[in-house]
């Protein structure tokens, strides 16, 4: 007889989306370890199917609320390719500002009110609040500041209506831009704090050789444009992304996993991936407080998230006051102009939980015929289950409620951007023999 080990947590409070953990254990060894979504899909590639390009990234900015620049900017980069458009260096440097807006705003929240509770034993930041309002006020303050730059340069903070395929409807003015100088002062010095007491805390989890990808530019840290690369030593083009990477649907979840090709291996993407790969490639005042920290690389525990996102936090802020230093407002034009044409163009950036990936085909008269948005979660979900197989062994003695903890952890470590909906784990553990 098989007994069967039930435990569910009704609120994982600190994961964006729906999903479940499926657990089978035949004579003490892990056999099934299925990390399943089971949302029902929204099929944005066939939404986006027949529209103009015109509204491509204001429809695909609707993939996430948490951050929406990241798909708005990687699909103006891709239609911009199709349709042969280069846009100005100011242009380019208005949306890597809007892009490190984004990255303060969901880093400062993950960090402080959805990762940090785990460090200091309690359920959730309202908790946290009690014994370190510090902390909780500086993570509010930072996604203040970054949510301030994306409604100063992307019209609004959630979903912005500024961006368009070829630059930007309107410039910000230089007043406002000038006023977003001081909050990022304070920011830049909260983020070095940040890495600081971050560098200090006791990290749990398995030590693993991961396989990272990211990109990495000729010059600078990784946003918005370079090779991808990987651990393992692959280097491409964004237009080679599904030759060397591919999707599969399992039959536990209505999300599909991303592999490596040809192995079909898992990998991941995200902040940890970034700093492995490109840690030398940090600002200046950022790598001055990283070396001081005595941080040792590669980063190979997944809890160490933290610290990357910290670290990236430091950088988005020194970067950003840099832009800003060199002057934003009155680049003009804000905008390219550009005429409909038959092509296809991919692109890649680092959204603030890893890379994305789009591919659009277009026709003559300006409409998508064809698209592929493969997002950072989907990549990171095989990832995800190999690293709980790993673990399992380890927490299956304890009760339900440690071990559930243990794993509610674990898939925090990757600040997995299921959907803007409940939040809902049940993990079910099968302790039947093989027979």
């Amino acid at each position: 007889m098989s007994e069967i080990r039930r435990f569910e947590v009704k609120s994982l409070a600190r994961v964006e989306g729906e999903g479940s953990l499926r657990v089978r254990v035949a004579d003490g060894r892990v056999e099934i370890a299925e990390f399943s979504i089971y949302e029902p899909p929204r099929f944005f590639e066939k939404l986006v199917a027949g529209r103009e390009v015109r509204e491509i990234p204001d429809i695909v900015a609707r993939i996430c609320g948490i951050c929406p620049v990241a798909y708005q900017v990687t699909a103006c980069l891709a239609l911009e390719k199709a349709l042969g458009v280069e846009v100005t260096p100011g242009i380019a440097r208005l949306r890597r500002l809007l892009y490190y807006g984004e990255w303060i705003q969901s880093h400062g929240l993950h960090v402080h009110l959805l990762h940090m509770p785990d460090f200091f034993g309690v359920e959730s930041g309202i908790a946290l609040a009690a014994s370190r309002p510090d902390l909780v006020h500086r993570g509010l303050r930072l996604k203040e500041v970054g949510g301030r730059i994306m409604e100063v340069i992307g019209g609004r903070a959630v979903h912005p209506v500024n961006v368009a395929v070829g630059g930007f409807y309107k410039l910000p003015s230089a007043d406002a831009v000038r006023r977003l100088v001081p909050d990022l002062e304070w920011a830049m010095a909260a983020s070095h704090d940040l890495v600081a007491e971050g560098s200090r805390f006791e990290f749990p989890g398995i030590p693993h050789d991961y396989d990272g990808v990211c990109l990495r530019p000729s010059e600078g840290y990784p946003v918005d444009h370079g090779a991808i690369v990987s651990t393992s030593g692959l280097v491409i083009e964004a237009d080679d992304f599904d030759r060397h990477f591919s999707e599969r649907h399992v039959p536990w979840s209505t999300a599909l996993q991303s592999v490596m090709l040809p192995g079909e291996t898992p990998y991941f993407v995200g902040p940890l991936a970034r700093v492995n790969a490109c840690h030398d490639r940090l600002p200046a005042a950022t790598r001055r407080v990283v070396e001081a920290c005595g941080i040792e690389w590669p980063l190979r525990r997944s809890s160490q998230s933290i610290v990357a996102r910290a670290i990236e936090i430091a950088v988005a802020c020194e970067e950003s006051l840099a832009i800003l230093r060199e002057g934003v407002a009155g680049i003009g034009p804000c905008r390219v102009a550009w005429e409909p044409r038959v092509g296809s163009g991919s692109h890649a950036t680092e959204a603030p939980r890893g890379l994305l990936w789009h591919r659009y085909e277009i026709d003559g008269d300006g409409l998508v015929r064809h698209a592929v948005i493969v997002p950072p979660t989907s990549q990171n979900q095989a990832r995800i289950e190999a690293d709980l197989k790993a673990m399992l062994p380890g927490v299956l003695d304890l009760d339900d409620a440690a071990a559930t903890l243990a794993c509610e952890r674990l898939i925090r470590d990757y600040d997995p951007c299921i959907s803007c909906a409940t939040h809902f784990l049940r993990c079910v553990i099968d302790r039947g023999s093989s027979a």
